[in-house]
């Protein structure tokens, strides 16, 4: 369940629950009934579509613009009596998408109220397990000091990532123990029900963590150091 996310589960069900009320309304006031697994068919053929599709907050945006499961049943069993049943069912799937796409709206905000991206405790909630490992053999042979992690978490604030500068430091330097973020944190894990997959590295004075997300890395200081002997 840890890299679920939690809020884009909870509003595809209740996408799919109002497009199933709205589906159920339109039962009853069939006078032609059809079976149940048929109007499942039907809702999930008709959501299909030519959709147009961008970005908004890392977030893909999908707007249905041609009906195409309409038009594919319609083709299918546009000329016979049990059309003018289907496409109640037909059009309510393709209706769906904006249903889906109201949804995705107000996941965006939601989302980021819940887990804000400048707080790096939501990256790294559960550290029971935690451990840092050496990403270089010339690292110190420092440990995680959990008890200081816990304390500066929520008081790590977000920096900006130099990357260029840090670039050129570690041309210049010929000294390999001053990689900048020789250690990776391993064995924690981020807020419950984020969804989140990160690779968190750690600074090699144990105050900065470089935390990686597939979409992209955020930086964050802490007044003292994680590392038990760090500075």
């Amino acid at each position: 369940m840890g890299n679920v996310n939690l809020i884009a589960v909870l509003l595809g069900i209740l996408g799919w629950g109002t497009t199933g009320y709205f589906a159920y309304l339109i039962y009853k006031k069939q006078t032609i009934k059809i079976s149940l697994w048929k109007v499942i068919v039907i809702l999930f053929i008709g959501v299909f579509s030519f959709s147009f599709d961008w970005r908004m907050s890392e977030t893909t945006i999908k707007l249905a613009i041609l009906p195409l499961g309409v038009w594919i049943l319609f083709w299918l069993r546009g000329r016979t009596e049990q059309w003018q049943v289907y496409r109640h069912f037909a059009w309510l799937g393709f209706f769906a998408n904006y249903i889906f796409l109201a949804t995705t709206l107000v996941y965006i905000p939601l989302y980021h109220f819940v887990y804000p991206e400048n707080q790096a405790d939501v990256y790294i909630s559960n550290i029971e397990r935690a451990t840092i490992i050496n990403t270089y053999l010339t690292a110190q042979n420092l440990s995680l000091d959990t008890i200081s992690l816990q304390k500066q978490l929520p008081k790590m604030m977000e920096e900006p990532i130099h990357s260029t500068e840090w670039f050129h430091e570690s041309e210049e330097e010929t000294d390999k123990k001053s990689e900048r973020f020789p250690y990776q944190l391993v064995g924690s894990a981020p807020k419950f029900g984020s969804g989140l997959n990160v690779i968190v590295y750690v600074e090699n004075d144990g105050k900065g963590l470089l935390i990686s997300t597939p979409e992209k890395q955020h930086y964050f200081r802490s007044d003292e150091s994680i590392l038990k002997g760090g500075q």
